[in-house]
């Protein structure tokens, strides 16, 4: 899509310096953007590229004078930054916004079905379900009966929805993520492990966004829940009866085991291991690579290490940690004098 100075600037309520004609199809770094290319001016480091850059237009703060001639066309804002940052959102919804359902989709009769629906190549809708408005289904999604998705809401392509569970509105769901997979349950019997069915769900609740690759297992008994707010980096397992309090963010590649309870605006580093049927208070962080054995009870702490503890302790334990070779070779000496002094006795 193509769009004038004069559109961009009546979008983010700027004035236009230059020709209001000049018209973009695309954005980029503006060291790097060619003829016909939007860019922005927000960081004075890159003041420079104004006088060379071969972008079209370029989003500045209002505040902004040229030195020398330019051959830009300038719209001129408030905060250059958050307008091209709105340029990008709306940008996006226009790329991504599809609607219609490919006949080689499947989609159950029982089903009901909001406005807008995009049902991809291959996707498949079960028996039951409740599809909200403008909901995006891309290529081979995977929907299982009874499941409720509401308003809004993105499955990018593979992603898998086991029967039952419930999706919330403006929610995104990247490739790969797989929703409702049985629980580990096992119990043991006779030297063998017996599988305890898991008869329960996965609860996501609104503006929940999940990274491709994360699984979420269903409760054994009543719901796994992910609040809302809850941001998800690719590749994470959550298990069986879980909770992610509301505005929690999990970086990549951390597990958390069965019916653990994390607060509300935690922090969780990648590599994070956290056992089962723990409590975590709310904003909790948690640094990279720790592991997490037991409750956390005290709101607002910061943790590091395995088993986790206090992250100014394990500082301080890592400087004497870097020194153990140096008072190694000390103790080594001391035991040594101290050899030699009980023989001269």
């Amino acid at each position: 899509m193509k769009f004038t100075a004069k559109q961009i600037s009546e979008m983010l309520r700027g004035t236009v310096e230059g020709d209001p004609a000049a018209t973009v199809s695309r954005l980029a770094k503006i060291e790097e953007a060619e003829t016909g290319s939007l860019s922005f001016l927000a960081n004075p480091k890159y003041i420079p590229y104004i006088y060379e850059t071969n972008a079209s237009i370029v989003i500045v703060n209002s505040d902004f004078f040229p030195d020398k001639p330019i051959k830009t066309t300038l719209v001129k804002v408030k905060d250059a930054y958050q307008s091209f940052a709105k340029l990008l959102e709306i940008y996006d919804g226009i790329k991504k916004y599809k609607t219609g359902i490919d006949p080689h989709s499947f989609i159950a009769s029982s089903t009901t079905k909001g406005k807008d629906l995009y049902a991809g190549a291959f996707a498949f809708v079960g028996e039951n379900c409740k599809i909200g408005d403008n909901v995006k289904l891309y290529p081979q999604v995977y929907v299982g009966d009874n499941v409720m998705i509401g308003d809004n809401t993105t499955l990018y392509p593979g992603v898998k929805i086991y029967s039952d569970c419930v999706i919330g509105a403006n929610c995104t769901l990247h490739a790969g993520v797989i929703i409702g997979a049985d629980g580990f349950g096992f119990s043991p019997a006779a030297g063998t492990f017996e599988k305890v069915a898991q008869i329960g769900n996965v609860v996501i609740e609104d503006n929940v966004e999940i990274g491709a690759g994360t699984s979420i297992d269903r409760a054994t008994l009543g719901s796994t829940f992910i609040r809302k707010g809850v941001k998800l980096d690719n590749l994470i397992q959550i298990a069986h009866n879980v909770e992610v309090g509301e505005n929690t963010v999990i970086a990549a590649q951390t597990g958390v085991a069965g019916s653990t309870k994390i607060g509300k605006n935690c922090m969780i580093g990648g590599q994070v291991g956290i056992v089962g049927h723990i409590t975590i208070a709310d904003e909790t962080r948690i640094a990279a690579q720790s592991g997490v054995g037991s409750s956390v009870t005290s709101p607002g702490q910061t943790l590091q290490g395995s088993p986790a503890f206090s992250v100014s302790d394990y500082r301080r334990s890592y400087v004497m940690f870097r020194k153990l070779p140096e008072l190694e070779q000390k103790i080594s000496e001391l035991e040594k004098e101290l050899a030699f002094y009980k023989q001269s006795q």
